[in-house]
């Protein structure tokens, strides 16, 4: 690959989705297709000028040049020029000349993406729609990407993302911060969604670790620019971005290859980024504000005590705790799994299997699995059969070949 070629596929990554930002702010998300036409566009102009001419000196500072000139230029020939742009700046202005151009500066640019995310986080547009949208318009990811990561193909995405742009517009939805009233409400899901999305990555089903890891660290982009202003740099916003430090830092011990995943107590600790375990420890601090405790906050100290590999009762207990205040807050079948391992690991096999067997979750495999647990030393033909099953259940083979590897400790082949 060419040097050019690897600076374009950099830039689209790091630059696409701020223009479609700023564009969209400027003429309304009814154009959001429009403005990822004319950025796609500067692409494909950057790359047959550079290819011929070579990269200028500033290539961000050139794709923005571009981008606010065909920006206007299609602006100027449409309609929406003559039926809102100039009615609004002579209604408004006193200068015969409107100020349209496009502003990229640094701030507006911030600011455009904080709104962006917001709008795209509407309740209007349905969860699934919302994590497919953000992958594309907030963090800048191909058809082909966003399909691989949800197993599925490229006309279903398109159908997805189609549906969520028609709701931007049906429900005329706007890029703007919500009212002070409704903050608190709205934040609450921009926060949801960007724990999808990083869970998309984290526990992602597709064979592509680089893919898993970019989608883990666009979730933690989004985060860090809430943060930025301080209407959304909430302690639940900081909470969030703990959790996420914390899982982040075990990737590189969890998942080395594409073959197989690292269960936490065979991990090599010394792959741990440390510093993101540091980073994840200062968020923490900063979420410990306020008089609100939110499932990430307790998903966060959860996550923490497990950038501690030694094995003490006393730190099963304590997580065995914050699991009951979880499950309090928000019920969900992994945490109610996850919450009987703790319980296993803190009072013994014995105690975590009467509570496992009644949770029923027998279409899931980390069910079987952790049944397979919590028999593999008493009965280990029983072990073996759930952990037959838990294979059948799996959709991956990095998960199949762990479960194989279970199996094949209980001694059956």
């Amino acid at each position: 690959m060419s040097k050019a070629r690897a600076t374009i596929d950099q830039l689209f990554q790091q630059e696409f989705t701020k223009m479609v930002a700023v564009i969209s702010r400027q003429f309304g998300l009814e154009h959001i297709e429009t403005a990822e036409d004319i950025v796609g566009d500067t692409f494909l102009a950057a790359a047959e000028n550079w290819a011929e001419k070579g990269m200028p000196e500033n290539p961000a500072a050139w794709l923005y040049v571009v981008a606010k000139h065909k920006t206007l230029t299609y602006f100027r020939r449409g309609e929406t020029w003559q039926q809102k742009v100039l009615p609004a700046v002579k209604a408004g202005m006193e200068t015969a000349e409107p100020e349209t151009d496009l502003d990229f500066s640094a701030q507006n640019i911030q600011d455009s993406q904080l709104r962006m995310i917001f709008a795209i986080c509407n309740p209007a547009i349905a969860s699934e729609s919302q994590i497919g949208l953000a992958l594309r318009i907030l963090c800048g990811f191909g058809i082909d990407e966003i399909a691989e990561a949800f197993l599925t193909n490229k006309e279903t995405i398109n159908k997805r993302l189609f549906r969520a742009k028609e709701k931007l517009r049906t429900e005329n939805i706007r890029m703007e911060l919500p009212p002070e009233n409704m903050l608190d409400a709205r934040l609450d899901n921009v926060l949801h969604i960007i724990y999808l999305l990083f869970n998309e990555g984290y526990y992602s089903r597709t064979q592509d670790v680089i893919l898993q890891k970019d989608f883990c660290l666009e979730a933690m982009r989004l985060g860090l620019l809430l943060t930025a202003f301080p209407a959304t740099a909430q302690p639940r916003t900081f909470a969030l971005l703990a959790l996420m430090c914390f899982h982040a830092s075990r990737f590189e011990a969890r998942q080395p290859g594409t073959e197989t995943i690292v269960l936490y107590e065979e991990q090599d600790e010394t792959l741990w980024d440390r510093e993101l375990i540091a980073q994840g420890m200062n968020f923490l601090g900063l979420s410990a504000t306020g008089n609100v405790l939110s499932t990430y906050h307790l998903e966060a100290r959860i996550a923490f005590l497990h950038c501690e590999k030694k094995d003490t009762p006393e730190k099963w207990e304590e997580i065995l705790a914050l699991y009951n205040e979880l499950l309090i807050l928000h019920y969900s079948p992994a945490a109610a799994l996850n919450r009987t391992f703790a319980l296993y690991k803190a009072h013994g096999a014995g105690i975590a299997l009467a509570e496992a067997e009644k949770l029923q979750l027998t279409e899931n495999h980390f069910y079987w699995l952790l049944l397979g647990e919590l028999t593999r030393h008493t009965d280990p033909a029983k072990a073996a059969s759930c952990y037959r099953r838990a294979y059948e259940l799996a959709k991956t083979g990095a998960e199949k070949e762990g479960i194989l590897r279970a199996l094949q400790s209980t001694g059956a082949s």
